[in-house]
């Protein structure tokens, strides 16, 4: 048969010929239209298949932080649950429960107070979990300077200029000023007095992020919480965190358990995390939770029928599958703590061993070296000027590795840097291939007389590390 490209449509010069040997006849498939007729399933099967091809090999990506392994048993449950919609609490019960327990259990592992009567939720991933938690923030704020005759025309929020591009969302989306503290010499992201200097009486909170994408270490919530502290001590303004735990709340409590940064902090009114970021589900799920009722302002919470009782929910999506939900209830099932420990434990050795390895080999110079969440930057050293970053990120995608480089943000967009993400399936045998395939190309750098590629060669797989300027296409 003929598939006949549609009146209208972009030009039949691009329609898709399928070989008769995948197919039970040859037929010409339109790019950019509807057929207009049908075809055989495992045709149209074969016609998707064979263009994903051309995607990268997942398991390469190490610029993504999204999980991509899973033990086969996750994806059987998630196909099983695949066409469940997680807002419909009444009809998958079951779902919503294992959503509760999942809720419980972070609340447990961030020392909530009292983590049974746990308020939190999951959601499409951290994005989501982080501008609920500033609608949060900026509604409680309101909600104080109302109480007290004071206009509420004028919220800002604190946070370093390394945080994920979703806080730029949330401050355009939802009217708040961010106040970004720039980075400065070797300083990377927020720190306690610089984060107290941008504060006044129209800030909703400080946002301290377990886990910078741009280098992947941590902030240094308990000192902001004590600056903090001491500002509310001297002025009254009190300032309340928010902590983008997207990669570092599935990390820090397992790997550093004595380091203070969630509800132990009384500062703390709120955590996200990203389920199928280290929390080992395929994506997207996240999650986000508050130290209590107070963090949460119940005017934020609409309320459904479930089991003729009261549901509690605050999401900005609606429709979703219960498939990612379900398959982080098995992930804290089958793992549990001690699981956890070891498969965070084994990314942080991995990233630490091969961030020393690649500093061994002479032209780069760590940033990082993973010791926090398993994520490390590396620059070229100063006084090769040869090769460029991008160069290596080139050379390195010709073997299917996808590591990327870019410019770190106001104040030091003169330091271009790789970065490398060690997740869950990246191990030692893997790292070991990567470092080969570097020292491989490498002779060829050396070779050249000038860098070939600079920034606006990169690509766009930064994954979070943005520079700010949300309004203007590509590079700033």
């Amino acid at each position: 048969m003929t598939v006949r490209h549609p009146r209208g449509g972009r030009g039949t010069s691009r329609d898709l010929a399928v070989n008769p040997i995948f197919s039970r006849e040859p037929l010409q498939v339109p790019r950019y239209a509807m057929p207009d007729g049908e075809m055989e399933p495992d045709t149209a099967y074969q016609v998707v298949h064979d263009e994903l091809m051309l995607d990268g090999n997942a398991r390469q990506n190490l610029a993504t932080f999204v999980s991509t392994w899973a033990e086969p048993q996750a994806r059987l449950l998630m196909d099983e649950c695949a066409e469940k919609n997680m807002i419909d609490k009444d009809e998958y019960p079951q779902t919503a429960e294992l959503e509760t327990r999942c809720v419980h259990m972070l609340a447990r592992l961030w020392h909530a107070a009292d983590p049974r009567h746990a308020i939190g939720c999951s959601t499409t991933g951290s994005s989501e979990a982080a501008m609920l938690g500033g609608l949060a923030l900026k509604r409680r704020w309101q909600h104080r300077r109302r109480a007290e005759g004071r206009p509420t025309d004028r919220p800002n929020l604190v946070m370093g200029i390394n945080v994920q591009i979703c806080w730029e969302k949330f401050a355009d989306y939802f009217e708040v000023e961010p106040r970004y503290v720039p980075m400065e010499g070797d300083r990377y992201h927020l720190t306690p007095e610089k984060a107290v200097e941008l504060c006044d009486e129209n800030t909703i909170g400080v946002v301290a992020v377990l886990g910078s994408t741009f280098d992947g270490s941590y902030e240094p919530v308990a000192g902001i919480a004590a600056a903090l502290d001491d500002l509310q001590a001297r002025t009254g303004l009190d300032v309340p965190i928010h902590v983008d735990g997207a990669s570092g709340a599935m990390i820090a409590p397992f790997l550093d358990p004595d380091l203070e940064w969630d509800f132990r902090l009384p500062r703390v009114a709120s955590i996200n995390t990203s389920g199928h970021k280290y929390g080992l589900v395929m994506p997207g799920v996240g999650w986000a939770l508050w130290r209590d009722k107070d963090a949460l302002p119940d005017d934020l919470v609409f309320h459904v029928n479930y089991l003729g009782g009261d549901m509690p929910t605050f999401a900005l999506n609606f429709s979703r599958p219960g498939a990612q939900v379900v398959a982080q209830y098995y992930n804290f099932l089958r793992l549990g703590f001690d699981g956890y420990r070891r498969v965070q434990q084994t990314c942080r050795d991995v990233a630490t061993r091969l961030a020393a390895e690649i500093a061994g080999l002479g032209p780069f110079e760590l940033i990082t070296d993973g010791s926090d969440i398993p994520v490390f930057a590396f620059r070229v050293r100063e006084g090769i000027d040869h090769f460029s970053v991008f160069d290596v990120s080139a050379a390195l995608r010709e073997r299917g590795w996808l590591v990327p480089a870019y410019t770190f943000p106001a104040d030091r967009t003169d330091l271009a840097v790789l970065r490398i993400v060690v997740r869950n399936g990246f191990s030692h045998d893997l790292a070991d291939l990567l470092l080969e395939d570097l020292r491989r190309v490498l002779p060829r750098m050396d070779k050249q007389s000038e860098p070939h590629r600079d920034a606006d060669d990169a690509g766009g797989f930064a994954h979070g590390a943005e520079t700010k300027n949300p309004h203007s296409p590509g590079r700033h």
